[in-house]
């Protein structure tokens, strides 16, 4: 494909998931443009509320079972939506 040759090397800009989250602020998501919050604020909320739902699901300390979620469960949350920060670089939402 492609757009994995173009992005998968990651040569366009590096960057922490920090600054990705950040620089989502500057996007106004065509699928929701009139949300009066960040892109980041909604990635924490989803995050929140993915370990109020399941606080049981996700602990470093927990061993993982099949009735589990993996220890990521949460971070997952967080990062749902990074993929749209392509959309500030020319590609479409």
């Amino acid at each position: 494909r492609p757009q994995s040759a173009e992005y998968g090397p990651c040569s366009l800009r590096k960057m922490s998931v920090m600054e990705a989250l950040e620089l989502l602020d500057q996007l106004v998501d065509e699928s929701d443009p009139d949300v009066d919050f960040p892109n980041s604020y909604h990635a924490y909320q989803t995050a929140e509320g993915i370990r109020r739902a399941h606080p049981d699901k996700g602990r470093a300390t927990d061993p993982p079972l099949p009735t589990r979620s993996p220890h990521w469960f949460h971070l997952v949350g967080l990062l749902h939506d990074l993929g749209k920060v392509l959309a500030l670089f020319g590609e479409p939402q």
